[in-house]
């Protein structure tokens, strides 16, 4: 090697190249730092997500969904549920009327078109939009003439009221007010009382998503005019019974908007589902 006149260093890094060398005018190589992004939590959303980045460095890329955004005016074509979700079994915030224009904004999921609604993203059959506002037509009220309550019989004693309104135990048995809250069995014996023909009724359904879940509301199984007479009975009562809304004969009628009467609702495809065979009445 010293015949050759290699330095040292270099003939040791011939002899064995897997060994590290620092050539002497090379700097020696740093280790650079790897830099990660934080990461992204995105919700799982069953509804369109508008995120938009409210950071762009790469110490810290936040997202934050944006607010629905109506693109275009749509009509209804005939009354219609607004829903939270794309789903059947999601809640109805409110009732379009016929007519009524509602904000869009694009989105479509299968049969169901996005809707805003006091800058809240809602969901309706899209298949009830139309371009333009369809001629309005009256929407037909429930005719019902409210029953007196009855007087108690001799031997019968009056229980405590609500009102003026009976608190007594129904006489065909009080099974259907388990789960029921303090309002829901207020409605239950009241209407019991004053329309003794009726024998069944419907309270708690396990599973169900909506008030009948909860506690919050009571069936009537009734029809006809006397469907019609309870109808109005309870609204009538409403106050006193801390009732929120009744639905029968495919109409509704609710505390917020108790001005505008009884409201057409759509058409959903059978005569319980309409209504047509109970008085549905939800509680506070």
């Amino acid at each position: 090697m010293v015949r050759l006149g290699l330095p040292v260093g270099t003939a040791l890094a011939l002899a064995n190249p897997a060994a590290g060398v620092v050539w002497p005018d090379e700097q020696p190589v740093r280790d650079v730092p790897v830099i990660k992004a934080a990461a992204v939590s995105v919700r799982p959303s069953p509804v369109p997500m508008r995120v938009e980045p409210i950071s762009r460095s790469v110490e810290d890329v936040r997202l934050v969904e944006k607010p629905p955004e109506a693109t275009d005016q749509k009509f209804a074509t005939a009354p219609l549920n607004v829903r939270t979700e794309p789903t059947e079994q999601a809640p109805v915030r409110d009732v379009l009327d016929r007519a009524e224009k509602i904000g869009v904004t694009g989105e479509i999921q299968g049969p169901w078109a996005e809707v805003v609604l006091g800058k809240e993203s809602y969901w309706v059959h899209r298949a009830y939009l139309a371009e333009k506002k369809p001629t309005p037509e009256p929407s037909p009220t429930p005719s019902a003439t409210p029953s007196a309550e009855p007087t108690p019989t001799a031997g019968e004693t009056a229980s405590p009221a609500t009102n003026g309104l009976s608190t007594a135990p129904c006489s065909t048995g009080s099974d259907v007010e388990s789960g029921l809250v303090q309002n829901a069995i207020d409605v239950h014996r009241a209407v019991c009382a004053a329309f003794p023909q009726i024998a069944t009724y419907g309270g708690v359904r396990p599973g169900d998503t909506g008030d009948h879940g909860t506690g919050h509301a009571l069936d009537i199984m009734t029809s006809g005019s006397t469907g019609d007479q309870i109808a109005e009975w309870v609204r009538a009562h409403a106050s006193e019974l801390g009732v929120s809304y009744v639905i029968w004969s495919q109409h509704i009628w609710s505390v917020e908007r108790s001005s505008e009467g009884w409201r057409a609702m759509e058409d959903r495809g059978s005569v319980t589902a309409n209504h047509y065979d109970h008085v549905h009445v939800s509680v506070y």
